[in-house]
């Protein structure tokens, strides 16, 4: 029990498969998938807080063109001219490596590099550098938070405009307000998918009953996604869907160029509560998480390291 007790509380754990398990206190709370088999890397499951089960799902409920709906996940539709998001095309994001596993009591880090391609066999349009990192939170709720750098290969590139990009997430079917008993609401005070879709806000939530397997009995919980006011727009626009889906629209109403000297450098936020969505706790999510600065990965001094986390400095 000694021995057990001074393992972090949080960790990366790497999984044959190509996957990566995020754990705290020794249970997964979310999974990172980076096969091969698949046209980009995806987290599943996104699990409830005292549960074993998934808040998110893999696929859209009713639609079967939709299996590129991959739980959590980050895409977008016009890159340069090219589909990153559907599976009707040869673009695809591939894991070019991991660069740190990090496990503490505080939290658990990973950081990889990704590279998106016009086909299997193209040179990357971008390298997208992503953190992500787990923190538990009180009554065994946690947060998922993502950084990202997106660093184009050509001097520049566009991210074109359109609803569908960066960060995407599919909740699980009993959490969709069409085919199951959730709500979607946002920071706004407003609900439902007439009143959110397109609209300014700092945060959506979709919350929901989940069934327990092993009793059958229904909990409340959900998740909050957070866009950080660094990304450009404080109250971005999103896009979200009753049957399910939501995602902070980058380029909602125009293209967003980048350059390779000034990488575009990305903030969100996922946290994973019980009970229904409460704008007093997401408030309380939001202060802290805004007041923690931005990191990047940079080379390591340290023995047996070859990269670790440093804040970004501030101007």
């Amino acid at each position: 029990m000694a021995a057990a007790a001074a393992l972090p509380r949080c960790e990366c754990v790497p999984l044959p498969g190509h996957q990566v398990s995020l754990r705290i206190d020794g249970r997964e709370r979310c999974r990172w998938h980076h096969g091969a088999e698949y046209p980009r890397p995806f987290f599943w499951p996104l699990v409830a807080p005292r549960s074993d089960e998934s808040l998110t799902r893999i696929g859209h409920p009713g639609a079967p063109n939709h299996d590129h709906h991959r739980s959590v996940w980050f895409a977008h539709a016009k890159v340069q001219g090219v589909d990153f998001w559907s599976e009707n095309t040869k673009a695809r994001i591939e894991q070019k490596e991991w660069l740190l596993y990090e496990d503490a009591d505080d939290e658990a880090a990973m950081a990889v590099r990704l590279e998106w391609r016009d086909g299997h066999d193209a040179a990357p349009l971008l390298t997208q550098d992503l953190i992500a990192t787990l923190r538990p939170q009180e009554d065994d709720e946690y947060v998922l938070d993502l950084e990202t750098v997106f660093t184009p290969r050509s001097p520049d590139l566009e991210f074109q405009q359109s609803n569908f990009g960066v960060l995407a997430v599919r909740v699980a079917r009993s959490l969709s307000t069409h085919f199951g008993g959730g709500t979607l609401s946002n920071s706004e005070g407003k609900t439902g998918e007439p009143e959110i879709f397109g609209q300014p806000a700092r945060w959506v939530d979709y919350s929901g009953p989940i069934c327990q397997r092993d009793t059958r009995d229904a909990i409340e919980a959900g998740v909050t996604y957070f866009s950080h006011p660094s990304n450009g727009a404080s109250f971005p626009r999103w896009h979200v869907r009753a049957d399910g889906w939501m995602g902070c629209s980058l380029t909602y109403e125009a293209p967003r160029t980048i350059r390779r000297e000034s990488p575009l450098h990305l903030r969100y936020l996922l946290y994973v509560h019980g009970g229904k969505g409460d704008p007093d706790r997401a408030a309380r999510v939001w202060d802290e998480w805004t007041r923690r600065p931005a990191r990047r990965v940079v080379k390591s001094m340290q023995p047996h390291r070859m990269f670790e986390l440093q804040p970004v400095p501030t101007a």
